[in-house]
């Protein structure tokens, strides 16, 4: 990436530490009650322990590792294997099939986050060909547009067909755990699979390079995931820390051999109405090894209507969140990954209801009355 721009230096208030404060206690959930594809989570009373472990990893943390999870292990190698030769390659050879605001899927090396450049470069691939998401960010433009993964790089020759193969069985996964989340809200198990019927979820290929100021710069900046969920394969180097509830502390996640890390979404926390909470995390880089990290970022349909579900509010659990369209939500944040912005991207305490909205509204009701 060259000499350090310095677009790439966080602010001094959220520079990495030097230390590292290890995390204790990130559980690690054994899923092998659900591997087989014909279990029926709704019925199987030997999956009450299970759903409680899930339900409370989302709730305390908002972050757990799962193993036993289904993933063949030599379609999780084939893809990490395909991503290690692409990011390998020259630059000039990557960036044949560099993405921008018209192609948005493909390789990138500029992304920002919080309008800080991260250190580090990507290659984004759609689940669902074509994806359908709005035209632009505008709230009154109602035309969509469609993405498709057309940008295929030479070399490896392999890299599409794993990158589909994985997708397959990722998503089964992800369907699995969702249902999982759904119970453990007191939900049917299906409760949310509809809003996924025409998904925008996509994965992400992740190389983080060697860093000289690790102690200035992030590979990916502060932020919460915006999706339902996120499912992340990474390698043995470690670098994800988490932003701990109790105290604030950045706590680093250690890999585990062949384990997927998952987090919950912006989207969970606004369907459970803050129930379960999306929690901030990034990435750290380092001098001497380079990372890298595979995402499956589980997103619903671009037409959903993102709000608190019926079953989870009443008088005492007021809704705590306006709804909005999840379509133009994702297309707005997309925007700042291609230019730093002048202001703060979207994020959804935008459509938080505070309190004083709330009291407003009930003496507009018994006015009425």
């Amino acid at each position: 990436m060259g000499e350090v721009d310095p677009a790439f230096i966080q602010d001094l208030e959220h520079r990495p530490k030097l230390e590292i404060i290890k995390a204790e206690g990130i559980p690690l959930i054994d899923l092998s009650i659900i591997s087989s594809p014909n279990t029926n989570l709704d019925n199987s009373q030997a999956l009450d322990g299970l759903v409680k472990e899930i339900g409370n990893a989302c709730k305390n943390l908002g972050f757990f590792q799962v193993i036993n999870h289904g993933v063949p292990l030599d379609k999780r190698q084939k893809i990490e294997n395909a991503s290690r030769q692409f990011f390998g390659q020259p630059l000039e050879e990557k960036r044949k099939v560099r993405r921008d605001e018209r192609k948005v899927l493909g390789y990138y090396d500029t992304e920002h986050t919080k309008n800080v450049r991260d250190w580090k470069e990507v290659f984004d691939f759609a689940v669902k060909t074509p994806t359908i998401v709005p035209s632009s960010y505008e709230p009154d433009d109602k035309e969509v547009t469609e993405w498709f993964n057309d940008q295929w790089p030479e070399y490896p020759l392999e890299l599409r067909e794993a990158l589909e193969e994985y997708a397959k069985d990722v998503e089964k996964l992800a369907f699995k755990l969702l249902g999982l989340v759904a119970l453990s809200l007191g939900l049917p198990e299906n409760r949310f699979h509809g809003f996924f019927e025409d998904q925008t979820s996509f994965i992400r290929l992740n190389h983080y390079p060697p860093c000289p100021v690790p102690q200035l710069a992030l590979g990916v900046g502060r932020h919460k995931d915006a999706g339902a969920l996120t499912i992340l394969a990474e390698d043995d180097v470690g670098g994800l820390e988490v932003k701990r509830k109790t105290d604030g502390e950045w706590i680093r996640v250690k890999p585990t051999p062949d384990a997927f890390i998952i987090n919950i979404g912006d989207i969970i926390q606004v369907w459970s109405n803050d129930a379960y909470e999306s929690v901030e995390h990034r990435v750290m880089v380092n001098s001497e090894r380079e990372r890298f990290s595979i995402p499956f970022f589980f997103n619903p349909a671009h037409y959903t209507d993102v709000k608190p579900l019926e079953e989870l509010t009443n008088e005492q659990n007021p809704v705590r969140y306006k709804p909005y369209n999840w379509g133009k939500f994702f297309v707005t944040r997309k925007r700042s990954n291609f230019k730093k912005l002048d202001v703060e991207n979207i994020q959804i305490y935008h459509f938080r209801i505070l309190e004083s909205e709330r009291a407003d509204k009930l003496e507009g009701a018994l006015s009425i009355k």
